[in-house]
């Protein structure tokens, strides 16, 4: 090695701190560092070797001088020089190769360098005051040379090797984080969304749970229809999770919340200068959804040119960006979804008739909640547990009388509307099970529900009266003495109640 100066000891230190700092991939890196190690201070080999977490074993990461040979050799902890030096974490200094019988030449750089003597020296690779490698070179045999100062200088080296192994490393911990946190999110979206999360079972959900079971590992274009708030992204959802695609983008587009003058940039992207503020690329959700599923919400509120656009996707699978002239093709299956009667809008001319049929390839209709009301109470239970969980609540059932509420409403505004009414009860209820006058007053003052206004305090109070005994009887599976313990009375007390009120205990049997 070439006796150099300190002003080209620090370019060198500067040109190997760029070399580490320019990849992230270690070996390469590593390789590169040797290479600079050969071309600038003439060594015949190189080699760094790193141990394996906590084993005894040493693997070569990189190797100069020697060939393929070097990224063969094995080494243990303790064993020749290398060894040594990752066992003792101190540089070890050898002025002539043939003299030492620790130096095992497992590279064969001694003897492919064809000389008669070498040098060696190996400096310790730390990382947090832990020796975890070692970085040792062949040098020209020189009798003169100032082994101290090479020994010092291969040592920042090795410092900054170091440091390069510790960046590696926590952008390798970084990395399997990140993967074990998507396995983990992505396992707990499909098992949310999976079709047995889907509540109800009314002889009409029996039928939408086998059309999803059905169509779900095909490809085919789907058509979700049913009144707002029915649940129609949650079959799409169980859709995309139960097909071939569940690995891929599931992208929700609501096509009645973006402007008509956004709505075909959003879907199909556009190319730098296809408008005033288009500076760059930018692709569009069908793009993004390559290879999985695109959920079109609410299509029906599309306009004619945005209609004629995707028509020719689902035709063709291909798309324009915005300003563009190359077509670009798209793997997505469509799922669609809309509230709107599509036939009436195909007769008054707002929707076209092509599109329609496209579209309206596999339909599957979701019932509005009136229609399936022995569902209510399912749901109710689930909006429960659900939203008791969120809010850190103890409630855990809703009493006979807010069921009997829940049953008698009308539900205009079907799932939806059911879950805030549940939400908002929650976070009212003071106890462990919801009542009649903790659901919203929409439903506490329809006439079925038996809490019109203007009633008398002695009406209110026999209405609450009845209430809590046929909740405690219903606790109590219709055992008189158990439900008169449960309100802190006496079960003479409890049965003039039951007279008063024409309570049947037998039917919470």
């Amino acid at each position: 090695m070439p006796q150099r100066s300190d002003p080209q000891r620090l370019s060198d230190l500067l040109e190997l701190s760029q070399t580490l700092g320019a990849t992230l991939n270690l070996r390469s890196a590593l390789q590169r560092v040797l290479a600079t190690l050969e071309e600038s201070h003439g060594t015949l080999s190189g080699v760094i070797v790193l141990r394996e977490g906590d084993t005894e074993a040493l693997t070569v990461e990189a190797a100069s001088g020697s060939g393929v040979q070097a990224q063969r050799a094995r080494y243990r902890v303790g064993e020749g020089i290398v060894g040594r030096v990752v066992q003792s974490g101190r540089p070890v200094i050898v002025p002539q190769v043939s003299r030492e019988p620790l130096f095992l030449d497992r590279s064969g750089a001694f003897r492919r360098s064809g000389r008669a003597e070498m040098s060696y020296l190996c400096v310790p690779v730390r990382l947090e005051h832990r020796t975890v490698g070692a970085l040792g070179v062949g040098l020209p045999y020189e009798p003169q040379r100032h082994y101290e100062q090479e020994a010092k200088f291969l040592a920042v080296v090795a410092s900054m090797v170091g440091q390069a192994v510790r960046v590696q490393r926590l952008v390798e911990a970084e990395r399997r984080r990140l993967l074990d946190e998507n396995t983990k999110l992505r396992r707990e979206l499909h098992e949310r969304y999976e079709l047995h999360n889907l509540v109800g079972s009314s002889r009409s959900m029996q039928a939408v749970y086998e059309q999803v079971a059905q169509v779900a590992p095909l490809a085919t274009t789907v058509l979700i229809r049913g009144e707002s708030g029915t649940g129609k992204e949650l079959v799409a959802h169980a859709i995309h999770h139960g097909s071939p695609r569940a690995n891929k983008p599931l992208v929700k587009v609501s096509c009645a919340a973006l402007p008509e003058s956004l709505i075909e940039s959003e879907l199909f992207g556009y190319e730098p200068g296809a408008f005033t503020d288009a500076r760059s690329q930018k692709k569009g959700r069908f793009e993004l959804a390559s290879g999985g599923t695109i959920f079109l919400d609410e299509i029906g509120e599309l306009s004619p040119q945005t209609q004629v656009k995707l028509l020719r996707v689902l035709q063709e699978r291909e798309i324009e960006r915005l300003g563009g002239v190359q077509p670009v093709k798209v793997n997505v299956r469509v799922v669609a979804a809309t509230n709107k009667d599509l036939e009436q809008a195909v007769k008054d001319g707002g929707f076209r008739e092509d599109l329609y049929y496209r579209l309206n390839v596999y339909s599957i209709y979701l019932p509005p909640l009136r229609e399936r009301r022995t569902d209510i109470p399912l749901l109710a239970d689930h909006f429960v547990e659900k939203h008791a969980a969120a809010h850190g609540k103890e409630v855990r059932r809703i009493a006979t009388s807010a069921i009997d509420m829940l049953m008698s409403y009308h539900w205009p505004g079907n799932v939806r509307e059911l879950e805030n009414c549940i939400e908002r009860a929650v976070v009212v209820c003071d106890g462990g099970a919801i009542h009649a006058h903790h659901l919203p007053p929409t439903l506490q003052t329809a006439e079925v529900s038996g809490t019109l206004p203007r009633q008398s305090l002695r009406e209110a109070l026999d209405a609450y009266e009845k209430d809590l005994v046929q909740d405690a009887l219903k606790s109590a599976r219709g055992n008189r003495a158990r439900a008169a313990r449960l309100l802190h009375t006496t079960e003479r007390i409890l049965g003039y109640a039951v007279r008063k009120h024409r309570i049947d205990p037998a039917r919470f049997r």
